[in-house]
């Protein structure tokens, strides 16, 4: 029978309530160890029983069996976390019943509970109670007694603050105490029971120290003040390490606050404006900025933010970063600047410097430490840029030849193109260009050949075109060529050109009665048209095809678009 099939028998429905009222893992199992019934968080437990033999386990089913009581063991199982410490408690369910009166059960409750946090905790309370009691032997604390003439007359043997025991006695109670005016009362010579009242001490290495005391006043027979006695703990390093910690979590704040500006952008280039400016306020600089290798060895601004008068000298200290990722500084006109390498995968993918005037106070160490964490999540923002950017040429070109592909010409380029175009009134040209024969090139020679053709086709449009005009190909043999600000005259003289470059096409030919070469079908775009784009393509399509239809090698210019007025501009 199946688990499915026993969790579902009506013989279990009366402990199925019990089973997932359980918070942990609850089993029901028979006199032969077997899994009869499981809750959810006992299914787990369930497999791992059945796969292996648990000896402590059956060792508690079978004192529980023999004695007919409750028993309990402790499992231990290791997984890919460590191991996993588990109290497992088995009842014979009779015992549960109150019937504990010697019948033999055949059914055992089983209730296990994962210790591991307890046991975990349990060893880390250990540790840190032993933890305090070491330093609580090696601690500073001294003991002092002042006398009726308010000098030392007493001081632990060790003695205190780098002084010996012998050099403190007999000293004047204030005599060691930075500001002993500040103090009312002052604890050495305290009127009244004080508790843990903070004072600073002078050293015998000329340094201070901050001392938790704790006194009681004496008093003579009479009632009269004549002395002082207590203790004093030097938390000078408590009080560093709080200053130090309230500094960590002052960073880790504007760290945080740095961090979450970054991920609430999903453009990565915001991402690095986000961080840019967040960082400048955090730090309180005049200005900020972020640079990512373009090159080896070169960088480009990826994002700026505050003042930027002056600062452009900086560019010529980023060579100097290594990938130990160190915060450097340096003066720069009217400014101090701190710049430090962003890294990914321990290269250098970038630089973060930020910057404000000389007068200001000097960087402070917590800058210097926030600036390399920025910077640690900088490089993978700038990464991720680097990745947007390639992702983006990959979607936009066409991995063989380079060029722009149909989506990004017809989608993206065009429509730009003449959203301009037709603000300014000017015209332009698109030509499809198709070559010929070129299927028998791929039969006869082979698709290497055919590849050669279409990157040489490529060459030649590139170099009968202007630098502002754009090549895309379409798929396969086919490609476009859109040329802005230029009219119909001119148009087909481009076109002239271009037919009479491709008949070095010929050499890639699969056959000399069928010669390869191009086809050219144009289209003018009239900005006081109302055509649309795909009305224009199929415009060119058409002029495109007429070539093909009439022995092909030709250049076929369309009609004129519905409304177009001719109007011409070179």
């Amino acid at each position: 029978m199946s688990e499915d099939e026993l969790i579902g028998a009506s013989s279990m429905t009366k402990h199925e309530a019990m089973l997932e009222g359980y918070p942990g893992a609850a089993l029901l199992v028979n006199d032969s160890g077997e899994v009869t019934a499981t809750n959810s968080k006992g299914q787990s437990f369930a497999s791992l029983l059945r796969a292996h033999d648990i000896p402590a386990l059956t060792e508690t089913l079978n004192q529980a069996r023999a004695d007919n009581t409750i028993s309990l063991c402790s499992l231990t199982m290791e997984s890919d976390q460590g191991g996993v410490f588990l109290e497992a408690t088995v009842s014979p369910i009779g015992a549960l019943n109150g019937d504990a009166g010697g019948n033999t059960c055949d059914e055992f409750l089983i209730l296990v509970r994962d210790m591991t946090m307890e046991r975990n905790l349990r060893t880390a309370l250990v540790d840190s109670r032993q933890r305090y009691k070491d330093l609580v032997e090696v601690n500073s604390d001294f003991a002092w007694e002042i006398g009726p003439d308010r000098t030392f007359v007493f001081v632990s043997p060790r003695g205190a603050i780098g002084h010996t025991a012998d050099e403190i006695v007999g000293s004047a109670a204030d005599r060691f105490v930075v500001d002993p005016d500040q103090y009312d009362p002052l604890p050495f010579t305290t009127s009244k029971p004080l508790d843990n009242v903070e004072m600073w001490l002078s050293t015998g290495e000329g340094a201070t120290a901050c001392m938790l005391t704790s006194c009681v006043p004496l008093e003579d027979e009479q009632g009269q003040w004549c002395g002082a006695r207590g203790s004093c703990r030097d938390v000078t390093d408590d009080r560093a390490n709080e200053a130090a910690l309230a500094r960590a979590r002052h960073r880790e704040y504007l760290l945080n606050h740095i961090v979450f500006a970054i991920r609430d952008e999903i453009d990565p280039m915001n991402m690095l404006s986000a961080a840019s400016k967040a960082t400048l306020d955090a730090v309180m600089a005049s200005g900020a900025r972020i640079y990512r290798t373009v090159d080896e060895g070169e960088f480009e601004v990826a994002a700026e933010d505050g003042v930027m008068d002056g600062i452009e000298p900086i560019s010529a200290l980023l060579g100097t970063l290594n990938t130990r990722a160190v915060t450097e500084d340096a003066e720069i006109g009217e400014w101090q600047v701190l710049y430090t390498p962003t890294l990914y995968r321990q290269t250098i993918n970038g630089v973060f410097a930020v910057w404000r005037q000389k007068d200001e106070s000097p960087w402070e160490d917590d800058y210097r430490i926030l600036l390399s964490d920025v910077a640690n999540q900088l490089g993978i923002a700038i990464e991720q840029v680097a990745n947007h950017q390639r992702i983006v040429a990959l979607s936009r070109t066409d991995s063989m030849t380079g060029l722009l592909n149909r989506r990004a010409f017809f989608e993206e380029e065009l429509p730009r193109r003449v959203g301009r175009l037709k603000q300014e009134g000017m015209t332009a040209a698109l030509f499809f260009v198709d070559m010929d024969n070129f299927k028998l090139v791929n039969d006869v020679l082979g698709h290497q050949t055919g590849d050669a053709a279409i990157l040489e086709l490529r060459r030649l449009m590139e170099e009968n075109s202007r630098p502002g005009d754009v090549i895309a190909r379409l798929g396969g043999d086919e490609f476009a060529l859109w040329l802005d600000h230029i009219s119909e005259d001119i148009a087909l003289k481009r076109a002239e050109g271009l037919l009479d470059a491709c008949t070095s096409l010929q050499q890639f030919s699969g056959s000399k009665e069928r010669p390869l070469g191009i086809s050219i079908g144009m289209a003018m775009y009239d900005p006081n048209s109302s055509e649309s784009i795909e009305e224009l393509m199929a415009r060119a399509d058409t002029a495109m095809y007429a070539v093909k239809r009439a022995g092909k090698g030709g250049i076929s210019m369309a009609d004129p678009a519905d409304g177009a007025t001719g109007s011409e501009d070179d």
